[in-house]
């Protein structure tokens, strides 16, 4: 890979990028900073962004250092966030940690990634190190953090702690000597702030690599408060389906982010699209597949499209719906949340007034519609969840 694709494919902003083709030109390994905070131990499609690029750098011979946030996840990074977070604790933290760090190396290499924990240099950080460093930025520098400007226009709490948040993330920069930090554009603040923190030390500042924040399921960016995601952990059937749930407008971005089809077949699908010369579904078939594959493998992303086309496309039923046994005539509010289709009797009544409950390909429009043992009946609701009663 060249490094005009290195530095430009799926890839929203380099800061500074004549310094770092300085840097790659050199031919010296460059210690590539991710740091993550375990707040929640899922990780969805959109982090994989970044990591794909992480996993390109080390195939160049690079090193990347894996920064376990086990201090700052307890404070919580605020970007974007209007509220204060809850903090977490060092249990919580490192068991969500754990499970963070079983699928981010799906797309990373292990073997050449080195993992630090902040605890190493935070856990010994005596108060004189801690006013050092608050000392080093002024409140109109942390003003100018969207999230904090706004919060305290509006009068809503903002703790010192949270502003402490972007000079820590910055000092892990310090304490592991990083050349280039990687992040999403959220984290462009943040990742300026250990720029500036190391140059103030008389240390080369840190380049800054940010990759794009994408669409998820209902076109706003990809989060898991807004319920969006295509979880890396989701069962390949589950993935497959999301990402063919997503808008035709994402496209091209997720073929430029997710997919290595050289960058002339990129140009000849933004072509085609423009002219409405291919079916959308075709290509999201293909960036679905490859999805899976990356985080599954081969033979289930093609079973999962295989069940998908089979289910949507020419509109039978899966191959492997699951059973529900019922040992008397049970309605179908109560059976729906005995089965897992509904998280409570009220979903179920809502799910039912919108339309999206069906028995045997009939739409069911009554609450106490009843359902008998050993009947065969196949339930279901939505798009992707059946149950067989028998």
């Amino acid at each position: 890979m060249d490094f005009d694709e290195l530095l430009h494919r799926g890839v929203a902003e380099v800061i500074v990028e004549a310094e770092l083709r300085q840097r790659l030109a050199e031919g010296k390994p460059l210690r590539l900073k991710q740091g993550f905070d375990p707040t929640r131990p899922e990780m969805h499609i959109g982090h994989a962004v970044g990591l794909r690029k992480l996993r390109q750098f080390q195939e160049l011979g690079h090193q990347v250092v894996l920064i376990v946030g086990d201090w700052t996840a307890q404070i919580g990074d605020p970007s974007g966030r209007d509220e204060t977070r809850t903090r977490l604790s060092a249990e919580e933290v490192r068991a969500n940690a754990e499970i963070f760090m079983e699928q981010f190396f799906r797309v990373v290499d292990r073997q050449r990634t080195e993992v630090r924990w902040q605890s190493e240099w935070f856990g010994t950080f005596r108060l004189e190190q801690a006013l050092d460093l608050a000392g080093r930025f002024t409140l109109a520098q942390m003003l100018a953090h969207e999230t904090f400007r706004k919060r305290y226009e509006s009068g809503a709490g903002l703790t010192i702690l949270e502003l402490m948040y972007p000079m820590l993330q910055g000092y892990d920069s310090v304490a592991i000597k990083a050349d280039v930090e990687f992040g999403g554009t959220d984290q462009k603040f943040n990742i300026l702030a250990g720029r500036e923190l190391m140059a103030q030390l008389g240390m080369t500042p840190q380049q800054v690599f940010l990759v794009p924040l994408i669409p998820g399921t209902d076109g706003r960016k990809m989060s898991k408060t807004f319920l969006n995601t295509v979880d890396i952990r989701s069962a390949p059937s589950e993935m497959f389906g999301r990402v063919m749930s997503m808008t035709d407008g994402v496209i091209p971005l997720y073929f430029e982010v997710f997919t290595d089809v050289p960058l002339d077949e990129l140009a000849e699908i933004h072509r085609a699209l423009a002219e409405g010369s291919v079916n959308p579904r075709d290509l999201k078939l293909r960036i679905a597949r490859e999805v899976v594959a990356q985080f599954h493998s081969p033979d289930e992303a093609r079973a999962a499209e295989e069940a998908f086309v089979r289910q949507f496309v020419q509109r039978e039923l899966p191959a492997d719906i699951p059973e529900h046994q019922l040992a008397a005539p049970t309605a179908i509010v109560d059976l729906m949340v005995a089965a897992g289709l509904a998280a409570s009797k009220s979903e179920a009544r809502r799910l039912i007034d919108g339309g999206g409950v069906r028995i045997d390909g009939a739409r069911v429009e009554r609450y106490d519609l009843a359902l008998h043992p050993g009947a065969g009946a196949v339930v279901q609701v939505g798009r992707r969840k059946f149950v067989r009663v028998v």
